[in-house]
């Protein structure tokens, strides 16, 4: 008799959980397809960067070996958290977002050399200052193209 009590309550806790289960499970499914805006961090730290380093004009704009040298640097110091392509991830967020591409590279800089220590971004002040402004000159040189350029280059491929 006590093994069919037994039984019998362990089929009711089973029944019961169904529900929540059954809730969970498809909460589960609905965030893998639909997963949350990559890009939820809050760049606000450009904006507590002084003004004098906000004016700090980067010497390597524009320089295409910069450019390649800063690509190199990222994908050893920086994609590891950031993505290989500047896209964010669960770490780090996108570096291809306007607040990024619209500050001025001189805070760019500045945060790259100080860092968010409390987010997770390490300081790279010993990362040697001209490799810290390639780094700053990679990011800065993938700004999606404007719309009218996209065209231009669009019609440059096919002729």
């Amino acid at each position: 008799m006590r093994k069919i009590a037994r039984i019998h309550r362990t089929a009711i806790i089973l029944f019961a959980g169904m529900p929540f289960f059954a809730v969970a499970l498809a909460i589960a499914q609905s965030t893998a397809e639909h997963p949350p805006a990559a890009d939820h961090f809050d760049y606000s730290e450009l904006a507590k960067s002084p003004v004098k380093a906000r004016a700090r004009k980067n010497p390597k704009e524009g320089n295409a070996e910069a450019a390649l040298i800063g690509r190199k640097l990222f994908a050893q110091h920086c994609a590891e958290c950031h993505g290989a392509a500047a896209e964010g991830g669960k770490k780090a967020p996108s570096l291809l977002a306007d607040e990024v591409q619209q500050a001025t590279p001189g805070a760019l800089f500045w945060l790259l050399t100080n860092g968010v220590v409390r987010r997770g971004m390490p300081v790279w002040s010993k990362l040697p200052e001209p490799q810290r402004w390639a780094i700053v000159t990679y990011v800065k040189s993938l700004r999606p193209l404007p719309p009218a350029q996209h065209v231009e280059s669009d019609n440059l491929v096919k002729q």
